[in-house]
């Protein structure tokens, strides 16, 4: 887990021309009727020096450096730790090694996912079939599912269709040869958000990179989702939130490329790597956004080893029925709605135990 301070803002390196489209039926993005054109200005950056990241919480990669940020993160948690022993709080109320706890911050309980798709305009091609598959389709497929209801538990509702699909930009953009920085990412998010007035918990943006392309936090460029850099490739994701002065309140995670080592979900899954490693990180991200956007809301407090982890953080290392570690690539295989597909599980406190149903 990183929870994060504002950084220096470097001039945003994208010449980015954003198309939003409205939502269409799945399998069908190619085709967008009513584009809205807009173009990345000084005043997104200028709103992104202006403004306050509130939280940001990385997803470790399965590289040598991810697991150096995992050591790091339980060492972090172990200092922080009050001393529970034994699975039991203070007050002797029986809690689970991996149960969380409720802090008493915000919440999702309903929220519109729009994607943003950073479009290389020279070298290969890249569609959004062939570099993330169909993110939205799985969106639309969580949404219609029992696997979406696991976390009912954590914001008290149990309605059909609270998180629904939205419109979905595309950026297209020179790729750089110097990684892009989260504040990159926060121009973005606030260039779409702020066009079409669709900021505050309603409403989470997921920005998918193209393969080539690195980022970092910040301009140390110490920790990085970079597959050709080891050294620094420490993620593979992140959710985070800002306060814009402007537009408020916003919620968007990083996907970056997948399907490389450190990221991609072992071989043979129903839709391939491709598809399943994308929507794996999505799946992660998107749900721990909703039950904690801001790191006041759920989060483990019951163990040293797991303290601040989130739900999804707890069920990303698999294991089988003996109670040992599979590949640290290892996702389970479960129906999501309408398809078959291979992502990580989630932790359920009224179960005890990562499930794919309530």
């Amino acid at each position: 887990m990183k929870t994060s301070s504002p950084h220096c803002f470097c001039t945003l390196a994208i010449a980015a021309a954003v198309t939003l489209l409205l939502a269409i039926p799945a399998r069908a993005q190619s085709s967008a009727p009513g584009e809205l054109t807009i173009q990345t200005t000084a005043a997104d950056n200028a709103a992104v020096l202006a403004a306050r990241l509130r939280y940001r919480h990385a997803r470790p990669a399965n590289t040598a450096a991810g697991q150096e940020l995992r050591v790091q993160q339980t060492a972090e948690r172990t200092s922080l730790h009050n001393g529970t022993s034994g699975g039991r709080e203070s007050r002797e109320i029986l809690q689970y090694f991996g149960d969380v706890t409720y802090g008493g911050g915000q919440v999702v309980k309903s929220a519109v996912s729009h994607a943003i798709y950073l479009q290389p305009q020279t070298g290969s091609q890249c569609t959004i079939a062939t570099c993330w598959g169909d993110p939205e389709e799985f969106l639309r497929d969580l949404d219609n599912s029992d696997f979406i209801h696991v976390i009912d538990q954590y914001v008290w509702l149990h309605d059909a269709n609270r998180y629904t699909v939205g419109f979905h930009a595309t950026v297209n953009y020179t790729p750089q040869a110097t990684p892009l920085l989260d504040t990159d990412i926060q121009a973005i998010v606030h260039a779409v958000a702020a066009k079409k007035g669709a900021s505050g918990y309603g409403h989470i943006y997921h920005v998918f990179l193209p393969p080539g392309q690195d980022e970092c936090f910040d301009s140390t460029l110490s920790e990085c989702y970079s597959p050709d850099n080891p050294a620094t490739f420490y993620i593979c994701g992140y959710h985070s939130s800002v306060d814009f002065a402007d537009i408020g309140h916003v919620i968007y995670t990083f996907q970056p490329y997948q399907n490389v080592n450190g990221c991609q979900v072992q071989p043979g899954t129903p839709n391939g790597r491709l598809v399943d490693s994308a929507d794996d990180n999505l799946d992660h991200e998107l749900i721990e956004s909703i039950t904690d956007p801001d790191g006041d809301a759920w989060t483990n407090t019951s163990s040293a080893y797991y303290s601040g982890a989130e739900i999804a953080d707890e069920c990303q290392y698999y294991k089988d029925f003996q109670n040992e570690y599979l590949d640290s690539s290892y996702v389970p295989t479960f129906q999501i709605g309408a398809h078959v597909y291979a992502v990580q599980l989630v932790y359920s406190n009224e179960q005890h135990a990562c499930s794919s149903a309530p």
